[in-house]
């Protein structure tokens, strides 16, 4: 059987299958062409620019933090050189066995390979990571004699914190701590991601949180050349950190050491304000720390210590703690009768040591009462019965009100931590804020009864002591209110310029000058007959004051005997003082936990803020609880 070819039609097919061939590849020529052009022409400078990024690394460079002085020129926080041993991680090798061969020439802890690890998580190969830190000239020395072995590892100089003065002032001045998750959100939250880029540390707590962005400064860059591998080959550009700025303070550390020192070993807190301006004077919470414990991450036993201490002294009282005011309150309470027409300076009340109310009989501190008292007597001599009344007359709301106004139950605004979010508000007691804090019908009624021991700084009354030290200069200050602060100028380390931190007047209370005479002259009369009056004996100027004594728990109608009660569930001792009387330049409150009475452990202790911060006296040594007798009232 044969077959027929037809040649045309063979040939014709051929070249259908040629021409669809050529234009295929001429196809795939043309994509190849244009994605070419796109890639080469079109898209030249994008994929320039990441090739380019590809070469070259930003290395950032860590200013130095800004330095804190006193209003002195005291130096508190400030910056030191120390050696650090540090790695390559693209240059070292196996990392494993180089921290094992470095830990026989250098003691490598735990807790630095722990550090090093998490540092290794976070940063890029080519950056260096140290392993150990603040080395001795000894260590160096020992690992200079062995460098040639470790490749990739080297020694560099960087810039550690330090507190010269250890313990003194650290709940003001805080401490800087490395960068958890927590910081890290604030810092997007501020658009400062950019800023902190190669940063392990902040500030914690304190002026070191609070003014962060001032003291860290601006970070710095340099531009360094890379190969395949990510290893440095050389340095390109340098743009220079910026350090941060400086801050000075309004505080003395003098006064601050001092007063300190004063309160031994007892718990309390003292807040010394300058009342024209608002300046900290001093603001002691007791007991302290080291803030150097931190600096370069705490222990954790140094930690736990701190931690689980039965005294707390990470709780900074000055801004934190919430205490009754005692009859440091009473100044107030007199002020607002004045002020309201509830009373008058000569109008007198019969003291029989009592003041029944329903069925409740609420007693004074002296047995059978102050006889006839008016409001100069009221205060100097501390009569309980004469603020039962004047409570009562007055009521919870206009108490409330009138308090209110001088800042009890508020925070300050100064300027300490984030914010003001470490500061408490206290408790300024009100039917409306009964109904808040309770959850039951009957809980959130406000009983007559209760008004009673408000009059005295009793029942919920519970402030801070910043709170009654800036009523204290408020009332010093003649009814002008400043914000409390502890920064008096922002220094630019560039220029060397100040940038004042202007007082910031909050309010002027408008107070009758007539009302302010009546309670200047019986708080200068509590130090001269008073319950303060052995505390400030031959004191060589003139001082406005009051004693306080706070319940920490009810006796339930009991006498209060010290030596048989547990030293924890003892009464507070308050003193309130400014001076001089003609023109103020001092004003504070001063608290001891579990002190007895204000006389006998608060008023010593303001007695020689006064005398060094007056007259330049150093005390002969601390106030001893035993020293002083208990005066007059008690109080």
């Amino acid at each position: 059987m044969s077959s027929f070819h037809n040649p045309e039609a063979d040939t014709d097919r051929f070249r259908f299958r040629l021409g669809f061939a050529a234009v295929f590849v001429l196809l795939c020529f043309a994509v190849l062409l244009g994605r070419f052009i796109w890639l080469q022409v079109i898209q030249h400078d994008f994929y320039r620019t990441r090739a380019e990024d590809n070469r070259i690394a930003l290395i950032p460079i860590v200013p130095n933090r800004g330095v804190i002085t006193d209003r002195n020129g005291v130096v508190l926080a400030r910056n030191y050189s120390a050696f650090t041993l540090e790695i390559t991680p693209s240059q070292a090798g196996n990392l494993d066995e180089t921290i094992s061969a470095l830990s026989e020439v250098i003691e490598i802890l735990p807790k630095d390979r722990k550090r090093f690890k998490r540092l290794l998580d976070e940063a890029k190969n080519f950056e260096s990571i140290p392993i150990r830190t603040r080395l001795s000239d000894e260590e160096v020395a020992r690992f200079a004699a062995q460098r040639y072995r470790f490749p990739g590892v080297e020694v560099k100089a960087r810039l550690f914190r330090q507190y010269p003065l250890g313990h003194v002032a650290s709940h003001a001045i805080g401490y800087i701590g490395r960068i958890t998750d927590r910081d890290l959100k604030w810092i997007e939250d501020a658009e400062k991601t950019a800023n902190y880029k190669g940063t392990d540390h902040i500030g914690k707590t304190g002026l070191e949180q609070h003014y962060e962005f001032e003291l860290h400064g601006i970070t710095g860059y340099e531009q360094v050349e890379i190969d395949a591998g990510g290893r440095a080959l050389r340095s390109l550009k340098r743009i220079p950190p910026v350090s941060g700025n400086n801050l000075q303070l309004t505080l003395d550390a003098k006064l601050q050491e001092i007063t300190e020192k004063a309160f031994g070993d007892r718990k309390g807190a003292l807040v010394a304000i300058e009342p024209e301006t608002g300046g900290i004077l001093a603001l002691v919470s007791t007991p302290t720390y080291d803030p150097n414990l931190f600096v370069d991450g705490i222990t954790p036993d140094n930690w736990k210590e701190l931690n689980e201490h039965p005294d707390k002294p990470m709780i900074n009282r000055t801004i934190n703690g919430a205490y009754p005011p005692g009859s440091t309150f009473k100044p107030f309470m007199a002020l607002g009768a004045l002020e309201l027409g509830k009373r008058t300076p000569g109008q007198a009340i019969a003291d029989p040591g009592y003041f029944n109310f329903g069925n409740h009989q609420f007693r004074d501190d002296k047995k059978g009462g102050h006889g006839m008292v008016d409001m100069y007597k009221s205060i100097v001599h501390s009569c309980d019965t004469y603020y039962y009344m004047l409570a009562n007359d007055m009521g919870i709301d206009m108490i409330s009100k009138f308090m209110g106004s001088i800042g009890f139950g508020s925070k300050t605004g100064i300027d300490l931590g984030k914010d003001d979010s470490g500061e408490s508000r206290g408790v300024l007691p009100s039917p409306e804020w009964k109904k808040q804090r309770f959850k039951r019908p009957e809980q959130q009624k406000w009983y007559a009864g209760e008004t009673i021991s408000i009059g005295i700084g009793q029942g919920y009354n519970a402030y801070t002591p910043i709170q009654l030290a800036s009523a204290t200069a408020t009332l010093a200050n003649n009814g002008v209110m400043f914000r409390p602060h502890l920064v008096r100028n922002i220094v630019d380390t560039r220029s060397g310029e100040k940038r004042p931190v202007e007082p910031q007047p909050l309010r002027d209370l408008g107070w009758k000058q007539k009302n302010l005479e009546v309670i200047h002259r019986a708080m200068i009369g509590v130090n001269k007959e008073g319950t303060g009056a052995r505390a400030f004996a031959g004191a060589e100027y003139t001082v406005g004051g009051k004693t306080g004594t706070a319940q920490v728990f009810s006796l339930k109608g009991s006498q209060y005997k010290e030596s048989a009660i547990k030293k924890n569930l003892r009464d507070h001792a308050l003193y309130i003082a400014y001076a001089p009387m003609d023109k103020p330049k001092i004003a504070l409150a001063v608290l001891v936990e579990n002190g007895g009475f204000g006389a006998q452990s608060a008023a010593p202790i303001a007695r020689m803020v006064l005398d060094y911060y007056l007259l330049g006296k150093l005390p002969k040594g601390a106030a001893n609880e035993d020293d002083a007798a208990v005066e007059d009232d008690g109080e």
